[in-house]
């Protein structure tokens, strides 16, 4: 008996694309992908390793013109309709004119609108209204300060500032020990932040956002969210992330009373409480 004829639908329309051209030793590109909604797929490319501790000086190397636009010529064979840099300390280490002009670049080099995790923190400020922001950060002392010289200059006031003094492994840091950062980094001047940073694209934060959000009554966002809703936006389109102020405006300051639970919507699960992640090295933490 012949086998009976299998009818089998027609290609899947292609997903869009959104290329990502992280550092080399980027580890979240699962929490990158947190963030993506149905019908779009992230391209994720690294730049070539250097033998340099999370510092300045590998910040620059990092995000040199040539590194970046071969970065993203590697993409371009599966035609990413936006490409975003996820690093926040290698695009603001040249400032705001530095970055536009990495942006440039990067869009000269794949011909696609381009931006970076430093101009869509900037983005971000200016969507939630924020003028004045507490910062948390993995980095050393030195590229702390640039951070925060980087947001002055943009006209934000920084209130506040919590860092670890991490060099590498950033992103074995455990949700607890955000936290506890986030915490310090608001403690002393209560009531003064409109909103809260926590830097660096290998810093894990996408289960922290909500939580921290409900006991700090002010919008937290982090490097990688702003990125993927800055270049989510460039396709018009959103990115996924309930409960997030930046991205679910019923989430935002005055929405919800303080103590009610959020609404769930249908298909989404409540959210949990937040729990410490596997022990990770002992972090070296400070105070400006």
């Amino acid at each position: 008996m012949p086998d009976k004829p299998v009818s089998l639908p027609g290609a899947p329309s292609p997903p869009r694309g959104l290329g990502v051209v992280a550092p080399f030793d980027f580890a979240l590109d699962r929490e990158l992908w947190r963030w993506i909604p149905d019908g779009v797929s992230l391209h994720v490319t690294r730049t070539p390793y250097v033998p340099v501790e999370v510092s300045l000086d590998l910040a620059r190397l990092i995000s040199e013109h040539e590194t970046l636009g071969d970065a993203v010529r590697t993409l371009t064979a599966v035609a990413p309709e936006v490409v975003a840099y996820a690093c926040t300390s290698g695009s603001f280490v040249g400032g705001i004119v530095g970055e536009r002009a990495m942006c440039e670049a990067m869009s000269r080099a794949g011909a696609v609108p381009a931006i970076t995790t430093s101009g869509a923190l900037l983005e971000a400020l200016v969507e939630l209204d924020v003028r004045r922001v507490a910062l948390v950060t993995p980095y050393t002392v030195s590229v702390t300060r640039a951070l925060e010289r980087y947001v002055a200059r943009a006209g934000v006031t920084v209130t506040g500032c919590a860092y670890m003094g991490l060099t590498r492994h950033i992103w074995k840091v455990t949700y607890r020990e955000v936290v506890d950062m986030a915490r310090q980094a608001v403690r002393d001047r209560p009531g003064t932040a409109d909103a809260l940073f926590l830097s660096c694209t290998n810093l894990p934060t996408y289960d922290v956002i909500p939580q921290l959000e409900a006991e700090l009554r002010i919008p937290v966002i982090s490097a990688n969210q702003v990125t993927m809703w800055a270049a989510l936006r460039r396709l018009g389109t959103r990115a996924v992330g309930p409960y997030q102020a930046l991205i679910d405006a019923s989430a935002r300051p005055g929405t919800v009373t303080p103590g009610q639970a959020p609404t769930v919507l249908p298909g989404q699960a409540a959210p949990g409480p937040v729990l410490p992640d596997a022990p990770g090295e002992k972090q070296q933490e400070g105070w400006t």
